[in-house]
């Protein structure tokens, strides 16, 4: 069994070697397309930013009870609103593919 997990593991190291050196070859950085685990990393496709003002429609409740509103397309969700609500959100926090926003009180 020892020797199955460990032809297993020079395997999965073998294709990460191929994958790196594919990305090498095209250049560009491996972990700029496998991992996306760092703080603060958001990618292109994202069309919100923290700390900016929208204006949206609360289109569904989420299932811990937040608004759901989306902009371009992309999920904000929008604590203390409800369905039909029109309101101006600053976002707080952006995820890949959601992010998380406050009504702004004029």
């Amino acid at each position: 069994m020892a020797l199955l997990s460990g032809c297993l593991c020079l395997k999965s190291l073998y294709t990460v070697q191929r994958m790196r050196n594919v990305a090498v070859a095209e250049g560009r950085r491996m972990e700029s397309w496998m991992s996306y685990s760092g703080a603060g990393f958001r990618p292109s496709n994202v069309p919100v930013e923290e700390g900016k003002v929208y204006e949206a429609k609360i289109e569904d409740i989420g299932r811990e009870g937040d608004g759901l509103a989306r902009i371009a397309n992309f999920v904000v969700f929008v604590p203390g609103t409800k369905i039909g609500d029109e309101v101006k959100i600053k976002i707080t926090k952006v995820h890949r593919r959601m992010a998380f926003g406050e009504v702004v009180r004029e």
